[in-house]
Order: C-alpha cells, then sequence, then structure tokens
C-alpha cells in the first residue's frame, strides 16, 4: 500500500495521519516547524492551538458538543486527548493548551507507521497520495502553487483574530468574581469583571477610538462574522457589546444579587489556573493600545498582559469548486485537503475534516467503498458544506444544527428539538461504526 503525504500537523494533519496509521498505512507526516513558523505559532510541538483553548461546548443539545461526541464515539484521538487534557470551564471543553499539544506530538511521533519530518513543503506533491491540512495561515509558495493547481476562482481569504491573556495573579479578585452563565459548572470556572453603566461607556467610548494595528488590506465588511475583532463589535452600536461578549445575562454579582450593566468573562486558560484569556475579545489592535483600553475593565487595572491578541490572515479554499464530499480535489481525488483551508470553521471541526480525510483514504488506497457520513450527522453535515454550499459567497462556518438535516416531524421548543436531532445523528453514528472501525487494527 502507498505511503501517503500528510502536509501539515496541526488539528487536521494529526488527527488525518493518526487514522490512517490505525489502518495500517504508512504515513509521512510533514510539519514545517521548528524550521518556520508563522506569526501565530511559538511552540514546536504538534495541534498547537493558536487562538482560544476552548472547544465549545460539551452539551449534546449544541452542534460543537453533538460533533465531540460524534468523534469521540468513532475513536478520534484529538478528542480522547482533549479529554484527557481538559480544564474547567462550565458546560464547555476547555483544555491544558501545552499539555494537549505535548500529548498530541507524544502519540503520533510513537506509532511505528507515522514517520514525522521538518519540512517546508512549496508546492503539491506531483505524485502519490497526499492530505494537505496547513491551516488558514498557509502562504508563500505553497499557498501560491495551491491557486494555480486549483484555478484563482477556488482559493479565497479571510481575517480572524486572537483575544489577550492575562496572568491569574495579577487580577483585583476584589473587583471581580467567579461564576459561571446560570450557575452551571463548578463555579470557578469564569472569572467575571462587572461594569456599571458610567464604566461601560466609558470604555466602549475608548474601544472604538483605540488605534489598530497595521494589517494590509483589512476593512471591517472583510472580518469574518465567526471571529469578530471586539473593536469591530463596538464600532457596530453603543449597545452590541451588551448583547454580545459583554452580556450580563445570567451572571448576577454575588455581592448586589444583581446583573452588572455589563460583563467581561475570563476563561480559565490552563489546568493550573494561572492564565486567563479574555472571552469573546479576539483583537487587532497595537499593543500598548490593548494595555491602556483593556486595563480600564475593573479587576484589569494591574493586569499582567502574558500574550496580547494578534490579527491573522486565514486563506481557505472555495471549496464547493474544487472539493467532493470526501475531501477529495475534484480534478484529482489522490489529493485531499482537510481543516480550516477547506472552510470547516473551528477546532473540532478541522479534526473532523481531518478524521473523515483519514478514514477515506485509508478506503481508498484498500480499494473499499468510501464512507459518506449522513447529513443527519455533524460529521456528515460539514462534508455537505463545503462540497454542496449554494448559498452564495460560500464563507467558513462551524458546525450548526442549521448544517444538519431537519427532523421530519414537528418538535416543540429548540432545546427539544436540538436534543432528539442530537439523538438521531448519534443513532446513525452507531450505524456507521462498525464500518468506520473495521480496518481500525491499531
Amino acid at each position: 500500500m502507498s505511503r501517503v503525504a500528510v502536509i501539515g500537523a496541526g488539528l487536521a494533519g494529526g488527527e488525518a495521519a493518526w487514522q490512517l496509521a490505525r489502518r495500517g498505512v504508512s504515513v509521512e507526516l510533514l510539519e514545517m516547524k521548528p524550521g518556520r513558523r508563522t506569526p501565530a505559532h511559538s511552540a514546536d510541538t504538534f495541534a498547537e492551538l493558536v487562538c482560544s483553548n476552548s472547544f465549545r461546548s460539551a452539551e449534546l443539545t449544541n452542534a460543537a458538543g453533538l460533533l465531540k461526541e460524534e468523534l469521540r464515539r468513532l475513536g478520534s484521538l484529538l478528542i480522547a486527548c482533549a479529554d484527557a487534557c481538559k480544564v474547567d470551564a462550565g458546560g464547555a471543553l476547555a483544555v491544558d493548551r501545552q499539555a494537549f499539544s505535548q500529548m498530541v506530538t507524544e502519540k503520533l511521533t510513537a506509532h511505528p507507521l507515522i514517520a514525522a519530518r521538518q519540512a517546508h513543503v512549496e508546492k503539491i506533491p506531483a505524485e502519490g497520495p497526499v492530505i494537505i491540512a496547513t491551516g488558514p495561515l498557509t502562504d508563500g509558495p505553497l499557498a501560491q502553487n495551491i491557486v494555480d493547481w486549483l484555478g484563482e476562482e477556488q482559493a479565497l481569504s479571510f481575517y480572524d483574530a486572537a483575544a489577550p491573556i492575562v496572568s491569574a495573579a495579577s487580577l483585583d479578585m476584589d473587583k471581580a468574581y467567579f461564576a459561571s452563565r446560570y450557575g452551571k459548572g463548578t463555579g470557578f470556572d469564569y472569572i467575571n469583571c462587572p461594569m456599571s453603566r458610567e464604566q461601560y461607556l466609558a470604555f466602549w467610548r475608548e474601544l472604538c477610538q483605540a488605534e489598530q494595528a497595521p494589517v494590509h488590506g483589512f476593512e471591517d465588511q472583510k472580518v469574518f462574522e465567526g471571529c469578530m475583532p471586539v473593536e469591530v463589535m463596538a464600532r457596530r452600536g453603543e449597545d452590541t457589546l451588551r448583547y454580545g461578549p459583554m452580556k450580563p445575562v445570567g451572571l448576577p454579582d454575588p455581592r448586589t444579587g444583581e446583573e452588572p450593566y455589563a460583563v467581561v468573562q475570563l476563561r480559565r486558560e490552563n489546568s493550573q489556573g494561572t492564565m486567563f484569556n479574555l472571552v469573546g475579545f479576539q483583537t487587532h489592535l497595537r499593543f500598548p493600545e490593548q494595555k491602556r483600553v483593556f486595563s480600564m475593565i475593573p479587576g484589569l487595572e494591574r493586569a499582567e498582559f502574558l500574550r496580547y491578541g494578534v490579527m491573522h490572515r486565514n486563506s481557505y479554499l472555495c471549496s464547493p469548486r474544487a472539493l467532493d464530499g470526501f475531501y477529495r480535489a475534484k480534478k484529482d481525488p489522490r489529493v485531499m485537503f482537510a481543516g480550516q483551508m477547506t472552510g470547516v470553521e473551528g477546532y473540532v471541526e478541522s479534526i473532523a475534516s481531518g478524521f473523515a480525510c483519514g478514514v477515506n483514504m485509508a478506503r481508498q488506497l484498500a480499494g473499499r467503498p468510501l464512507i459518506a457520513f449522513s447529513p443527519q450527522t455533524a460529521i456528515g453535515a460539514l462534508a455537505r458544506h463545503i462540497s454542496q454550499y449554494d448559498g452564495g459567497d460560500f464563507q467558513p462556518m462551524n458546525i450548526n444544527f442549521g448544517l444538519i438535516d431537519p427532523l421530519e416531524q414537528r418538535v416543540r421548543g429548540k432545546r427539544n428539538r436540538y436534543a432528539q436531532v442530537a439523538q438521531r445523528a448519534l443513532e446513525r453514528i452507531e450505524q456507521d461504526r462498525d464500518t468506520v472501525m473495521e480496518d481500525a487494527a491499531q
């Protein structure tokens, strides 16, 4: 059986490599670190989380929670590692990012069928099976080669941003309080910084006027809506933040018993609870401006910023034109693409695409029929989105219940409806499980 080249050892590439190796396929895992990094990378390990440390909701009535459970039942390596490295985060699955990345790296490099080596790949291999999972920061010669190979109309780009991380020890807990929204979780998952109306308006005005870092070609309308910089959100209206990341609903201040006018939530960043990130505060302000404006938040007046927010240029394919429902290039099925460059947005979505690529590449090499996951499942709905989207301009998207086939019968209440969609999806996953796992002997 041919050796598969997997280019990129991020979330999608790591999962794809593992699924191939489990099925007896030799893998050459090519990763440009540590010889070369993007501005967002800082570690030498695989599966580095460069934005939030949250894999989002763990609840089955949330599409992200459903997708994780589907992958969990089908034997995903990276979801297993995330479960093993989780930190308290209420109803979400958040991880100690260093422990997670280290565990994934150790698992992959220890597998006898995975040969990992540092390489800066500049073009798609002309022969042999390949999975390209170089991520949304793909640039330079490889990006241009992909554009040339697929065609100009099949490669696009968008921008997103990462939130700052602060030291827990530097926070003034006389002004902040621990709580999860609606009392979920352990009660120590989030730190909340409440604001009065006067404090909020002063903060909002300074945020709207703060100086941005230079970003070539950046305009507000080009910001990806799912990861909008907080200052862009603020400029859209006085109350936009209060109905977004600074929503106070379900977070009463224990000292007053009342909900504040606005609140900034900080989520635990590591298992030790020494670092917290500002939830929803992705930004591309200049670093001194981040320090100045975010220090206006009650409790953050003397905050130590361990990492400032940064802006990234993210590249992705016009996948409905370029890829089929198995993430294969329509012009050459020996080439698959995985991860956010396909237009699946988010950590878990990237893992899901890598999982599907690894499983089906192994089956393709063995001459077996490929597995088409049902669009009644989250995994299948993502594959359909990137291959059959017909809603106008194609945009990256997180998994959501709107992508999954609706129920045939009417169900009252959103939560009840989502619960039944999730139950049906997991039943379909169980039907596919034996087929998915039949080759996974290792």
